[in-house]
């Protein structure tokens, strides 16, 4: 199958309100470049330097999203073009990525990420946690920032009635903070679902998956 093939099976799958995140992390830009030419336009990158060079090798009609642990110190390289941070995972993050966006005039739109899987490796913000961030005093100076949904990577295993639990307790805690009046804060974007789950994810009310092998094959690990 070609990375085209691959782009319109999903483009053509995929239901209203959900839509596909390239996940082109390790992949050259020739490769980005052939699923661009295919009609994508969002890609997925996990680390800050490779984000930045393929912004600046690529066409500006893209949408970056970065979807990877991010520290704080790397924030400022992705403040000026990042379309969507799906993995904020603390408020410290949050301050910082406030504190970049100002400088660089713009209000960047985060999901904050919430750590639904049984695994201890994966990072995020426990449900309680979330909810008394977005409560606090200190989340309500910042003003270049907009909360607009939340991220989750489910527990990896074969397991789909746990997975399908873990996307819809993250689903619920979407409707909870949804049904709170929050300044800047609006729950537009679920992002869940990875080639292993996805199908599943969308289930759930996925309206972002993050989909890579599945597009470009396995991964270049360099």
């Amino acid at each position: 199958m070609s990375i085209k093939n691959n782009i319109e099976k999903f483009t053509q799958t995929l239901p209203a309100g959900c839509r596909l995140i390239a996940v082109s992390k390790t992949q050259p830009v020739e490769k980005i470049t052939e699923a661009y030419a295919a009609g994508q336009r969002l890609f997925g990158e996990n680390k800050a330097q490779e984000l930045t060079a393929k912004y600046e090798a690529l066409p500006k009609d893209i949408e970056w999203h970065m979807i990877g642990h991010l520290q704080t110190n790397k924030v400022k390289y992705i403040a000026p073009f990042v379309h969507l941070i799906h993995s904020v995972d603390s408020l410290k993050l949050l301050t910082e990525i406030d504190k970049q966006a100002k400088k660089v005039s713009r209000t960047i739109r985060c999901l904050l990420q919430v750590h639904i899987a049984r695994e201890e490796t994966k990072f995020g913000f426990s449900e309680s946690e979330v909810l008394d961030m977005l409560q606090s005093g200190q989340f309500q100076t910042l003003k270049n920032i907009q909360v607009c949904g939340l991220m989750g990577m489910a527990t990896l295993t074969d397991d789909v009635a746990q997975i399908r639990n873990e996307f819809k307790g993250l689903k619920t805690l979407f409707e909870k903070i949804k049904a709170v009046q929050i300044a800047s804060v609006s729950m537009e974007e679920l992002s869940m679902g990875m080639s292993s789950d996805y199908a599943i994810a969308i289930e759930e009310g996925s309206t972002l998956i993050r989909v890579g092998t599945a597009i470009f094959g396995e991964r270049n690990y360099h």
